[in-house]
């Protein structure tokens, strides 16, 4: 195991690599000037703008910027925000717990209910609960989260005015009126998020379920007296495991990137608003390292799963 987890790691090297080199390369051809915001003020002369670009080696080929960007990557340091004038390090790190906050309830939720309810629908397969979960499913996994962030906002902030339209940032867990406060401010994001995820893993799980009811070892466990309770959580839960897993482990990334159009909605301080902001802004150092961190976690993602089929399945074997 731990030879494939050395291999795997190395083999991650050359492909954030060549991901980093693509997304910086589209970056860097893109249209826009990241020092667009300093051609509106008047206050600063072209000479200043110059000595700016020169100093940040903007006006170096791109191959050259991009050496230095990995050169000081390798040395803990993400590059300098244009807009804010900050080290981008430090404005990713102010933003992740708000994203965390927001994406990792949303995700954990979105888990702990979907599993469940699949499991439940392929074992009462074409009943009633069965049928509602389907059309929940479909309906929440074909619905935009932009049209169901909208449809919460336009019902239970406007006309209910049950919650609150603006994500406040500062608000803490300090008192319990601030805990009711925080609990009432991620409702609709959370929601959002958890609608899209649910229905999809909803979905996989029942299907992965029913693949495994049919097999000969059901029926030789229910003859052999066992609990159909016991057969369904032990025996055939545990063998749709590893589809479940692949997907669980995958969908953190997608989610962090479906985020985005959420927390813009509601106006969330986190990583996807940031991303927004630094695009419309040509802020390409912070676009540039929130792009890199998204690839390192789709990755690390795919490292998980393999990990994990090992663990949930003794046939697979790390040679």
């Amino acid at each position: 195991m731990s030879n494939y987890i050395f291999r795997r790691v190395l083999l991650s090297v050359p492909t954030l690599l060549a991901i980093s080199i693509i997304i910086f390369a589209i970056l860097a051809l893109a249209p826009g000037d990241p020092l667009s915001q300093l051609a509106l003020n008047p206050g600063i002369p072209e000479s200043t703008r110059q000595l700016i670009r020169t100093q940040f080696g903007l006006d170096d080929p791109w191959p050259v910027r991009y050496w230095k960007w990995l050169t000081s990557l390798l040395r803990g340091d993400w590059g300098f925000s244009f807009s804010s004038r900050s080290p981008v390090i430090d404005i990713v790190m102010q933003r992740v717990p708000q994203t965390l906050q927001v994406v990792g309830f949303a995700y954990l939720l979105a888990v702990v209910l979907a599993i469940p309810i699949g499991i439940l629908a392929a074992v009462r397969q074409y009943s009633w609960f069965d049928q509602l979960a389907t059309v929940f499913s479909f309906v929440g996994f074909s619905v935009p989260s932009f049209f169901t962030g909208l449809l919460l906002m336009l019902v239970f902030a406007v006309r209910l005015k049950w919650f609150p339209i603006v994500y406040d940032s500062l608000l803490g867990f300090g008192s319990a009126t601030e805990v009711l406060a925080q609990l009432r401010q991620m409702a609709m994001p959370v929601t959002v998020l958890v609608v899209q995820q649910t229905a999809a893993l909803t979905r996989f799980t029942r299907s992965a379920m029913l693949d495994n009811l049919g097999q000969n070892y059901v029926r030789t466990a229910r003859a052999k007296g066992l609990p159909y309770r016991r057969v369904v959580l032990r025996h055939v839960f545990s063998n749709s495991l590893i589809p479940i897993v692949t997907l669980v482990a995958l969908s953190i990334p997608t989610i962090f990137g479906g985020a985005i159009i959420t927390e813009n909605l509601f106006r969330v301080n986190g990583l996807g608003a940031l991303l927004i902001t630094s695009i419309n802004n040509s802020d390409t150092p912070v676009v540039m390292a929130l792009s890199f961190v998204f690839a390192v976690l789709m990755v690390f993602s795919n490292l998980v799963a393999d990990v994990m089929y090992g663990v949930l399945d003794p046939r697979v074997r790390y040679n």
